[in-house]
């Protein structure tokens, strides 16, 4: 049984994976590239969430507009666990901070928010654990683009297939095709201050 907060993951010694929905305008460059370029902005944050299913329902199986194609962007481990170090809750959660000025203080400078939204079902029900989603802020973005991404592969083929398996009633079809995620372990100093559990 998962635990309420934990990071579940496509991870290998050295890297981890992690989703985004674009607009076929940014996702065709970034591919080309292997990176993130213009017209992807380096102005504003941007999330990125190693949960396959959360991404399928938060952009409805690619079909929500600018959130079109599905990138699965592999990214050092280093570097993702270096966002985490730096990471501010979005909400002062009890016993994450002191009291809601400290929080306040924390998000205000933070380069990098950490939110806990209900993981999903295949078929875009909510679970009762969640799945985390980190914000990297303007400052950190071209280190990201730039320094931490190591691969960017195109899964707008595959989130087509399986949603089309699921609209024909072959779950269990889509279920076997799914990316594999386990559990990413974590320093316990930092996965404290996220809310997980030892």
């Amino acid at each position: 049984m998962p635990k309420l907060h934990e990071i579940r993951a496509d991870h290998d010694r050295d890297t981890i994976v992690v989703y985004q929905a674009y607009s076929t305008a940014i996702a065709e460059p970034a591919l080309r590239a292997q990176r993130f370029v213009p017209p992807f902005s380096f102005s504003r944050m941007t999330w990125i969430k190693p949960s396959f299913l959360w991404l399928m329902h938060r952009s409805n199986w690619g079909h929500k507009p600018g959130q079109e194609r599905i990138l699965a962007v592999r990214i050092r481990r280093a570097a993702w666990d270096k966002a985490l170090s730096l990471g501010v809750l979005t909400s002062p959660e009890p016993g994450a901070f002191r009291s809601p000025e400290d929080w306040a203080r924390a998000f205000a400078d933070a380069r990098v928010h950490v939110q806990w939204d209900p993981e999903r079902t295949l078929r875009g029900a909510a679970l009762p654990h969640y799945s985390i989603q980190v914000g990297i802020s303007r400052h950190l973005i071209r280190e990201l683009a730039e320094e931490w991404i190591t691969a960017i592969e195109d899964y707008t083929p595959l989130t087509r297939k399986l949603y089309q398996q699921l609209q024909t009633g072959h779950a269990d079809k889509a279920s076997k095709l799914l990316p594999t995620e386990r559990v990413y372990p974590m320093d316990p100093v930092v996965g404290r201050r996220l809310l997980m559990e030892a």
